[in-house]
């Protein structure tokens, strides 16, 4: 069969990041060729298309099946692409994935005619299976994992299909479908890969979790080191980043991947995310050791109270000590925080602030709360009538979509404006930057120029 898979475009004026290597859709591009499908792929972020522009684009394929993936951020212009598709190609059946249509599964096919099939969760498996039925011409009524509209028009929610246990059993993704070349910038390309799917913990503001199970499985380690080797070989290039919800929970698997790196002495360098409290000395050094440059840590809140709400499971001390042991080894740090979560007043925002500037990271990640569907802290919001903004290309984490009698939204973005300007107009830090020179050197002083500029109200063209 064809098989179109499409990244839909950010909507317009939102809080957009530069294109990245879509790694999911590379998964189930590896996993439909391997079925033996003709494959394809639309990159509307790093093709820069838009609704408008995708048209002409849509219609020079002649899919039997099109696929989309969507963020919430994302959802609104899936359905559009989606919309476009349908009427260029209405006899191809349409497929949608992702963490917002996994809770949203039944709204989806309410709001949007052109959709045909929500897949939820894990969409590898699901997706090889649904094109094999649809081959065959056979019923979709026991495919595990998806919501659908039935002969009769009546939308049908199948059971949940299990985790996939062996990530191994996955092929590389397909990385020779993307436009590979549209993600090189600042001198390199940067490919992403996983070691492992799912958390231990449960955080309430955190949809991750709940789209890969409260449980950690991973990948063989010597496998991922043979992805790495591949890819350097393939595409000359030395860095990679880890999409890892949280890298370092099992110790043993980080350090036996760090190892086979250091055995076939890989040049290397990669990034990677994970908990204040699965880190220790000697496993920072050894990771340090094998090309990680730089480790974003979930600090989320400089208030106890608030990170007892969040059900964040660390505290203040934990935090100071990962970041301590990580800057002794060399690494970079990334602090990443969230302001205006349930609960929040501007005293615990302004504590967090503070705190994150005290641990004095290389950069800073500070979202806004938002409440995406499927975690509790929507429930929370929904429950307690906060909820101001209901349209999803607002949820960029930049933008305040709620606010509670304790914290405003204009105060929210006050508070994240004035947390970024006092982080990066330090003159430690830019100073700091000055001397590590480099791509991370540049990229920190260019920012805190930019927020120098603004406060003395000069825009950049």
């Amino acid at each position: 069969m064809k098989v179109t898979l499409i990244n839909p475009p950010y909507p317009p004026n939102a809080h957009a990041h530069p294109p990245f290597i879509p790694l999911g859709i590379a998964y189930l591009g590896a996993v439909a060729e391997r079925a033996g499908h003709e494959v394809n792929v639309i990159d509307c972020q790093a093709e820069r298309l838009t609704v408008e522009t995708f048209k002409p684009r849509i219609s020079k394929e002649k899919p039997d099946v099109i696929g989309i993936t969507a963020t919430t951020l994302l959802y609104n212009s899936a359905k559009d692409i989606l919309t476009v598709t349908k009427e260029e190609h209405p006899n191809a059946i349409t497929m949608i994935g992702g963490s917002h249509v996994t809770f949203w599964d039944e709204n989806a096919l309410n709001e949007c005619s052109a959709i045909d099939v929500i897949v939820r969760r894990e969409g590898e498996i699901t997706f090889r299976e649904l094109l094999q039925r649809l081959q065959d011409k056979q019923s979709f009524s026991d495919v595990l994992g998806i919501t659908y509209r039935g002969a009769d028009g009546k939308i049908i929610r199948n059971q949940d299909r299990p985790f996939l246990l062996d990530l191994d059993s996955l092929p590389s993704p397909a990385y020779h479908l993307l436009p590979i070349d549209a993600f090189h910038r600042m001198g390199k390309t940067i490919f992403p890969l996983v070691t492992s799917r799912g958390c231990v913990q449960w955080c309430d503001f955190c949809s991750t979790v709940r789209m890969f199970g409260r449980g950690y499985r991973t990948r063989n380690p010597h496998t991922v080191v043979d992805e790495m080797e591949m890819l350097q070989n393939k595409y000359g290039e030395s860095q990679f980043t880890f999409y890892d919800d949280a890298f370092t929970i099992n110790r043993q698997h980080t350090l036996t991947m760090c190892a086979d790196i250091k055995a076939r002495k890989l040049n290397v360098e990669w990034d990677c995310e994970t908990r204040v409290d699965a880190v220790d000395k000697e496993l920072l050094e050894k990771m340090r050791d094998a090309g990680c440059i730089t480790v974003w840590f979930g600090v989320e809140s400089g208030s106890e109270k608030i990170l007892g709400k969040m059900h964040k499971k660390v505290n203040r001390e934990q935090v100071r000590d990962a970041f301590k042991l990580a800057q002794k080894t060399g690494m970079m740090t990334i602090a990443s925080s969230v302001i205006g979560f349930p609960g929040e007043t501007e005293q615990t925002a302004w504590e967090t602030v503070n705190f994150i500037n005290s641990l004095n990271p290389d950069d800073i990640g500070c979202y806004i709360a938002t409440p995406y569907p499927g975690t509790p802290m929507y429930e929370e919001v929904i429950k307690n009538g906060w909820l101001k903004v209901t349209d999803f290309n607002k949820y960029d984490t930049a933008t305040p979509t709620f606010e509670t009698p304790e914290l405003s939204m204009d105060k929210i973005r006050e508070i994240k404006y004035k947390a970024h300007q006092k982080f990066y107009l330090r003159p430690g830090y830019v100073f700091k930057m000055m001397r590590r020179g480099g791509t991370y050197g540049r990229s920190g002083l260019k920012t805190s120029a930019a927020y120098a500029l603004r406060a003395m109200h000069i825009k950049l063209s």
